[in-house]
């Protein structure tokens, strides 16, 4: 596993002190921009351990959000918001001194990606979007709302591993039984009690149908504010939540330059570091992220 710093820092209103882990540039060059990674609803900033080796010509700043993993939970649960998030963001970044970055997100972290380059398009010099765009299915919405919340823990790693097969083996078709063990050691904690998500279940209130704190109720505004900027928007092929359609709108609607990569066997949301990925995002961040 790829080495990298502890950084805390105080989160944008002042009140919870969060984690992001800081890899340097490690193949010599390090001649790329600054990336900030961000993970989904329920993950945390292991999500990208497939990924971190491959990015090795960048320094990567990957944070867990408010209520996740290394992170502060916060006691007011309306606070868990993609315009909150975003706003800690701003802060992480400013904490480091790094004026300009270029953004990977996956699925929440991709439409807190959009938010950010809309507000500051002299920060963000492209945009990496996994499984997510301004247009959410309700079939992957219903999905996720299924497993999100309180949970009792599981009792070993296996069994957490189980359970996490369970509501995401139609994303995974081909996932080996180690395959959902290392997802479940990406995205779980142990303690006395057994082995529980690693994320404040009150994460689940901002998933309500008449709550637009996870899900904002239309994005397209946002996506138009985007207009120039560079942006590759992967799909897993499976995926339930970002629809082949969405994708072509969002290429119609966009004048800068736009790459779409659709991972086959894949749903919501690639690991980032299937073939097509990677054929892919090096190019476009040796091109746009420099």
């Amino acid at each position: 596993m790829a080495e990298y710093r502890s950084h805390r820092f105080r989160s944008a209103d002042g009140r919870l002190d969060l984690f992001a882990r800081d890899y340097p540039a490690t193949d010599g060059a390090g001649g790329g921009l600054p990336l900030l990674l961000m993970h989904g609803l329920t993950r945390n900033s292991a999500d990208f351990e497939p990924l971190i080796p491959h990015l090795s010509g960048h320094r990567l700043i990957v944070p867990d959000q408010r209520g996740r993993g290394l992170s502060e939970y916060d006691d007011k649960s309306d606070q868990y918001r993609v315009d909150v998030y975003s706003g800690d963001m701003f802060a992480l970044m400013a904490d480091l001194d790094i004026d300009r970055f270029a953004i990977v997100g996956t699925s929440m972290g991709g439409l807190m990606g959009m938010i950010m380059g809309a507000l500051a398009p002299a920060k963000v010099a492209a945009l990496v979007l996994n499984d997510i765009g301004p247009v959410l299915e309700e079939g992957g919405l219903d999905r996720i709302r299924t497993y999100v919340g309180p949970n009792a823990p599981a009792r070993d790693w296996k069994e957490a591993a189980a359970r996490i097969a369970s509501v995401n083996a139609e994303a995974f078709p081909d996932f080996t039984e180690e395959d959902w063990l290392a997802f479940a050691r990406r995205t779980c904690r142990e303690d006395a009690t057994g082995v529980f998500s690693a994320y404040d279940p009150a994460i689940a209130k901002g998933l309500d149908p008449e709550d637009d704190a996870v899900v904002p109720a239309d994005m397209w505004p946002v996506w138009k504010a985007l207009d120039q900027m560079p942006v590759m928007a992967v799909r897993g092929g499976l995926s339930d939540l970002f629809s082949a359609e969405t994708v072509a709108e969002m290429d119609r609607r966009h004048s800068g330059p736009f790459e779409a990569v659709t991972v086959p066997n894949r749903g919501h949301a690639p690991l980032l570091d299937e073939a097509e990925v990677l054929a892919a995002i090096g190019p476009f961040l040796q091109t746009y992220a420099r």
